[in-house]
Order: C-alpha cells, then sequence, then structure tokens
C-alpha cells in the first residue's frame, strides 16, 4: 500500500518581527528563506497571491531549499478577487508563465483562496476547475497563451512532464452544498480544510491529498494553537495519512473515499505575533517527526 506522506510547514517566510526571534540575530535577511527550509519541509508561498513573481525569484528559492523540500503557491488574488473566476483565461497563462515551473519537482499544490464574500456559482466555478492543468505539460501550454501583460519574461519550458495539485479554500457559507462536492471530486481538487474564526470548518475528502491551513481559531492569524489542540490536529493528520475517518470531523457531501491514504499538508498562518513556527513544530514533534530546535529563547 502507497505510503502517504505528512508536511508540516508555515504560511509564507518574510515577517520582520520573527527576526531575533525565528530567524537568528544577524541573519541576512536573503538567508531567511533557506533558514526556514531547514526546519519544515514544506511552506506557502504569499507573495504570488500579491504580484506576479519573475522566474528569477523562483530560481532563487528553488536554489535555497533542500532538494526533498516543497513549496505550496497561492494563486493570485487577481484571478480569485479581481476577476473573480470570470476571463481567467489569460491571467491563468500570466501566472504560468511567470516562472512557476522553473520550481520543477518542489513545486507542490496550487492554493486558490476565494474571498469571504464569493457566493457558490455553480457553473462559474466548474468552468474555472476545468481550465486549471493537471500536469506541467499542460501548464506549459497554457502559459504560451501569455499576454502583453506579463512584465517578465516568461519561463516556457519543464523539467519534464509531472502532476500538478490544486486546492481550494472558501470562505462563504453557501458552499455547503452537496452539489460543491460533487464538482470538487469531478475536478480532482482538494478542499482547503481552514481552521479560522468565521470560515466553515470541513474536511470533505475530494482529492488524493489533504491540504489544511490553521489560521487561528480563535483570533484570526494571531491566536496560537495549545497542547490539546496540537493533538487534536496531530490525530486528524494521521487519520488522512491512513486512510481513515478524522476526529470530531465536519463533512458538507458523503463522507465517501475515506479509506484512502492520502498526502497531507498542514499549514500555520497565525503568523502575526510568531505562532507559526513554534506551532508547526509542536504538531511535527506529535506526529514523531524530527525537528531542529529554534535558536532562539522564545
Amino acid at each position: 500500500m502507497r505510503h502517504a506522506d505528512i508536511r508540516i510547514g508555515i504560511s509564507g517566510w518574510v515577517y520582520p518581527p520573527w527576526r531575533g526571534d525565528f530567524y537568528p540575530e544577524g541573519l541576512p535577511h536573503r538567508d531567511e528563506l533557506a533558514y526556514a527550509s531547514t526546519m519544515f519541509r514544506t511552506i506557502e508561498v504569499n507573495s504570488t497571491f500579491y504580484r506576479l513573481q519573475s522566474p528569477a525569484t523562483f530560481g532563487q528559492w528553488f536554489d535555497q531549499t533542500p532538494e526533498d523540500f516543497t513549496f505550496a503557491v497561492k494563486g493570485p488574488r487577481f484571478i480569485t478577487h479581481v476577476k473573480r473566476l470570470r476571463d481567467s483565461s489569460a491571467p491563468l497563462a500570466n501566472f504560468f508563465a511567470s516562472g512557476v515551473l522553473r520550481l520543477g519537482h518542489k513545486l507542490g499544490p496550487i492554493l486558490w483562496q476565494l474571498p469571504p464574500n464569493f457566493r457558490f456559482d455553480a457553473d462559474l466555478l466548474a468552468d474555472f476547475l476545468r481550465r486549471l492543468p493537471r500536469n506541467t505539460t499542460s501548464a506549459l501550454r497554457i502559459a504560451r497563451q501569455h499576454d502583453d501583460k506579463l512584465r517578465t519574461e516568461p519561463w516556457l519550458k519543464t523539467a519534464g512532464e509531472q502532476p500538478m495539485r490544486h486546492a481550494l479554500e472558501i470562505r462563504h457559507q453557501s458552499f455547503l452544498v452537496g452539489d460543491f462536492i460533487a464538482l470538487l471530486r469531478e475536478a480532482d481538487v482538494a478542499l482547503v480544510c481552514a481552521d479560522s474564526v468565521d470560515w466553515p470548518l470541513v474536511m470533505d475528502a475530494t482529492s488524493d491529498f489533504t491540504y489544511c491551513r490553521l489560521h487561528g481559531s480563535k483570533e484570526l492569524y494571531r491566536s496560537a494553537y495549545g497542547a490539546k489542540a496540537i493533538d487534536l490536529w496531530a490525530k486528524r493528520a494521521k487519520a488522512w495519512a491512513q486512510g481513515r475517518k478524522p476526529v470530531e470531523s465536519r463533512f458538507i457531501g458523503p463522507a465517501r473515499d475515506i479509506s484512502r491514504r492520502r498526502d497531507v499538508f498542514v499549514f500555520f498562518d497565525n503568523t502575526d505575533k510568531l505562532q507559526a513556527p513554534h506551532d508547526a513544530q509542536g504538531l511535527m514533534e506529535r506526529l514523531g517527526q524530527p525537528v531542529r530546535r529554534l535558536t532562539s529563547a522564545a
């Protein structure tokens, strides 16, 4: 039976308040990713949400991280928040031409985060999901359709075909219907299990991997996870990886396909008060994963 991988990480890595705490005093800013990637086997890239990056930047990220490292890359808000998934052909092409494919085998899931006021629209969502590439060959084909709004030279090559995964995060109650889950399963797109203050916490299995974002359930982006909460998320991560139903779970649609082993990605996004690195390491410890201790006294 296939072995499932559990990767625990943080959301972003460029946070000035972390300097001298998570990051050792005097560490050059250019070395922060390299340092963080020695602590965690995956990191979620947030900067791609705000603006397109360049092939040179993606190349630097690749070079600064270990061979077994995996990036999750957040899709542009121009697609999800400005265009609201409409007329997405050119923006998708520009995104995939911007250098994403330069991450090569370190490219993990692409995260698509919908805004809180985005209501479920089955036809619109189905059209968008159909446009998402399922492998790097398809992504390259899409990238070649980029327009003149791409501000850097495009990256139009791959190191070979590999599968591509996508995850969708919802933030509106209108998505809590079975038709939504059916769409995700048909498209093989993972539903993000998002722990937050106001957004739905649901755990339907819709793809071959599980994607969790722990934003801080008491105070968004700020509250820490105590020992009891860390234990709960460790049990859930193990259950997903072993093909079991997670404890204290809530599903939108029928609880199908639970017995399938799944790779698991968990990202701590409670970054505002330096909680994320400590909580991530706490979860790694509960799962019996090797932990490199923080060098600060925090």
